[in-house]
């Protein structure tokens, strides 16, 4: 499985991204997928995860300005991001899983996922 994030730059405090993952391979690699984030000396951290149900769920910190959704069509993962704070400066990493994971089951953190993208950078400038 290869993922492939792209649309990170460069946004002032207040304004919107869209981050997308492409994925390729072996179908039903990605049924559970999701986004983290690792700002400058700090761990991966979970942004939002996109279920196999059609579900999301969101880290409190971007809830209500973060929407993640799925293009199975074009087997492609989005993130749009809105009313950014400079807080969300960080690489943004797409991760996938086969595991049909729950909301239940709370897929937060780095273990819960085998396949990863390479990174896309985010700066919000003040």
């Amino acid at each position: 499985v290869q993922l492939q994030a792209s649309g990170g730059g460069l946004v002032p405090a207040g304004g919107s991204l869209r981050l997308s993952c492409a994925a390729s391979g072996r179908a039903g690699s990605w049924n559970t997928m999701a986004w983290f984030r690792q700002a400058p000396g700090k761990e991966r951290e979970f942004v939002a995860a996109r279920l196999w149900s059609g579900g999301a769920v969101y880290a409190d910190s971007v809830k209500d300005r973060f929407t993640i959704s799925i293009d199975n069509g074009k087997n492609t993962l989005y993130l749009q991001m809105n009313s950014l704070r400079p807080e969300d400066t960080a690489v943004y990493y797409c991760a996938a899983d086969r595991t049909y994971y729950s909301e239940h089951e709370k897929p937060f953190t780095v273990r819960n996922y085998d396949f990863w993208g390479q990174g896309t950078e985010v700066t919000v400038s003040s």
